[in-house]
């Protein structure tokens, strides 16, 4: 009988550093297990804990990093616990020896962090913390200055399962058409011949031929990535994606996208701008396709092996066809959501778009580059518009000799604002929360 995989002791990135609001708590969940993300005041570091606080089980991720203190107080009763998760305030106690002689027993569950390659990691077993002192993290080689690479992030919460994502992002042969227009174009599909150079519980590696030679490595259970060469170059760029199972029917994608060319170009391109004009957008083609094949697959392995329920002739299907068979093999075919209380994981097809490519609560929220562009947009939007309001009252109350003169000018000005203000609410802004994805129409 082979090992079991434990989904629990291995390292998770939750989020890009950047993105992470230092003045506030930030819920996460991850294996189905609901954390809280803070940073005291006293560190440098972020803290992850279990997010419920030992008193009545409020979350603590609606709480506050306390001004005085500097740590983290429950909204409830005010408890408070400091970067260990020990309680260091209880306003209710009557006595402060309670606190004192009930520290441990009144503490919250932290977890073993760490930050590397501009992530924060999290170790999601407690019990096992020496064990997560000793294991490596899952870090790309591609993210390395040294080495000239430049690379910016993105992270987006998703309507399908941890191993849906897995599959779609190890099959390259989906691009051409459900990123027709973004990243490929149909009648540029091909065949791709995929190898696989390695197959072992803890590593899979597979290599592709053709105009740009590539090496794909998936090593569980989040990491894979994707190096490709540029031909007669010294050029590289790369996909790294860190697959974070959330719950049942949801997952979590924390992308990397570096590269070792165009380094200028990378500075001055805003990270709001390429999520909104190319990020967004791959997952928003996937969206509605994975929700409803998983859907399909839950209900076709009630009777019947995916091995069946698919149909998988191609080389370009190897690498789909590895990953489930370790999948099989080491995980029994599915994640320890029982682990969690979890009994009946099950994937629902949502046909409602408005929910499934919503993109504020997926991404922008959660994007600290995309908050900052909105609500500056926003801002702007009513700057422009007081100035028109303002302009058109003016000139009205002008005298007929002044209204040529100055009356013009402003006219024309408080017409061009209204020209940007529309650009802004009908073109740009709606970008930052929905734009509906049909494939017949691209």
């Amino acid at each position: 009988m082979q090992a079991e995989f434990n989904f629990f002791q291995h390292w998770y990135p939750l989020s890009p550093i950047e993105d992470l609001d230092p003045q506030r708590p930030v819920p996460v969940t991850l294996l189905g297990i609901r954390l809280v993300i803070w940073k005291p005041r006293s560190s440098e570091n972020y803290r992850v804990f279990l997010d419920q606080c030992p008193h009545r089980l409020a979350p603590l991720s609606e709480g506050r990093v306390d001004d005085k203190t500097g740590n983290l107080m429950c909204s409830y009763h005010g408890w408070q616990f400091d970067d260990q998760g020990i309680c260091t305030h209880i306003p209710q106690a009557e006595n402060p020896e309670l606190v004192a002689k009930n520290q441990q027993n009144f503490c919250v569950l932290s977890l073993p962090v760490r930050e590397a390659n501009d992530l924060l990691w999290v170790w999601p077993d407690a019990k096992t913390a020496e064990q997560a002192a000793t294991t490596p993290l899952p870090l790309s080689p591609q993210i390395d200055a040294n080495k000239g690479f430049v690379w910016s992030s993105y992270v987006r919460d998703l309507e399908y399962d941890w191993q849906t994502l897995i599959e779609n992002v190890a099959d390259p042969s989906h691009v051409p058409f459900s990123h027709h227009g973004v990243q490929g174009k149909r009648e540029n599909a091909q065949p791709i011949p995929i190898n696989i150079s390695k197959s072992t519980p803890v590593l899979i590696e597979a290599n592709t031929s053709g105009r740009f030679p590539t090496t794909i490595t998936f090593e569980p259970p989040c990491r894979l990535e994707y190096a490709i060469s540029i031909p007669n170059s010294d050029k590289q760029l790369g996909l790294i994606t860190y697959c974070i199972p959330v719950s049942p029917g949801k997952c979590r994608i924390v992308a990397q996208f570096p590269r070792n060319f165009a380094k200028t170009l990378h500075g001055f391109t805003p990270r709001w701008w390429s999520h909104i004009r190319t990020r967004n957008l791959v997952l928003d083609g996937d969206m509605m396709l994975l929700n409803q094949q998983e859907h399909l697959l839950q209900q076709k392995q009630l009777k019947e092996s995916w091995k069946t329920a698919y149909k998988l002739p191609t080389s370009a299907d190897r690498l789909v066809i590895e990953f489930r068979t370790w999948f099989d093999k080491y995980c029994q075919g599915q994640l320890p959501w029982n682990e969690v209380g979890i009994s009946h994981p099950e994937t629902k097809i949502n046909d409602n778009r408005l929910v499934m490519l919503d993109r504020y609560k997926q991404h922008t929220q959660h994007c600290s580059s995309c908050r900052n562009a909105l609500k500056n947009f926003q801002r702007l939007q009513i700057a422009l518009l007081s100035y028109f309001v303002i302009a058109v009252s003016g000139v009205a109350v002008l005298p007929d000799n002044l209204r040529i003169q100055i009356g013009l000018p402003l006219i024309i000005t408080a017409l061009l604002g209204m020209g940007i203000y529309s650009w802004l609410k009908l073109w740009l802004i709606p970008k930052f929360y929905f734009v509906d994805y049909i494939h017949a129409q691209k």
